[in-house]
């Protein structure tokens, strides 16, 4: 696909899905629902990451295509049903998005990013009206991944001062956990009492090191979903190097494995061991 292309505008867009959506339209799209689209837009905002991360503007290009399909489809849904259209969307979130930004828009002051995520959270408190037991948390989305739900939870309970385990520093509380995960993991394999003490230890363990994480400025997320594609990338590149030499990986020792493995490695490093 080239850079260049027609004028188009979102009406084109509004207007095509309409059509769609109409009496002489599509069989597909006309039984669609906002409820049956939302796992199509969770798949393309994947996709749409992946093509980022992939370092791609040609499909970050396609992807935010097929999001942005999606995103006025639903809004055309709900304008079918007298609720609202894509131009009351777009109305709103420049309303929040100048309300929340009072040091572009307005008088305020913020230096810093630091500066700009307190003023946020702020002023979103603000808006929420926050006081009932269980608001902060609530509008963390129970569909997240865990890993990106600990963390907003995470970042959320650390705008009201709580800090989880005061005694204890993040690195500290993460020892901690480990130790309580080794002991458990000591008493017995997956199944039975052990296997459930050992899990739950797992989990306060991965959720200590969110804690850590986003007191570091690492959003842990991105960081393992950047060190799965490492290590995927790692491990094609030993099957392609055992393939060249005609063997397979599993038929080969331990000690061989390994040495592809390294070989693999020593070609891929990380920023911090080049």
């Amino acid at each position: 696909m080239g850079m260049s292309s027609p004028n188009h505008h979102l009406s084109d867009l509004m207007a095509l899905i309409q059509r769609l959506r109409g009496e002489n339209g599509c069989p597909w799209d006309r039984k669609q629902t906002a409820e049956s689209m939302a796992p199509h837009l969770t798949e393309e905002a994947y996709e749409l990451v992946d093509g980022i991360f992939a370092g791609s503007p040609h499909a970050v290009r396609e992807e935010l295509g097929d999001v942005l399909f999606q995103l006025v489809f639903i809004a055309n849904l709900y304008r079918e049903a007298g609720h609202f259209g894509i131009t009351d969307v777009i109305a709103d979130i420049i309303e929040k998005m100048t309300r929340r930004h009072p040091h572009v828009f307005g008088d305020a002051r913020a230096e810093t990013p630091e500066d700009v995520k307190t003023q946020w959270h702020r002023i979103k408190g603000e808006e929420k009206k926050a006081g009932s037991a269980g608001a902060r948390l609530a509008s963390v989305p129970v569909g997240l991944p865990a890993l990106m739900r600990a963390y907003r939870i995470s970042d959320r309970v650390d705008q009201s001062g709580f800090g989880g385990e005061e005694s204890k520093g993040p690195l500290e509380a993460v020892e901690a956990r480990w130790t309580t995960l080794k002991s458990a993991l000591s008493h017995g394999q997956a199944g039975g009492q052990a296997g459930q003490e050992a899990s739950a230890a797992f989990g306060e363990m991965l959720l200590e090191l969110v804690h850590l994480a986003r007191g570091a400025g690492i959003h842990p997320e991105s960081a393992l979903s950047e060190a799965v594609r490492r290590f995927q990338r790692r491990f094609e590149t030993m099957e392609k190097a055992a393939a060249e030499k005609s063997v397979d990986l599993e038929d080969l020792p331990p000690e061989e494995k390994k040495r592809f493995w390294e070989a693999a490695a020593a070609g891929d490093r990380m920023p911090a061991e080049t």
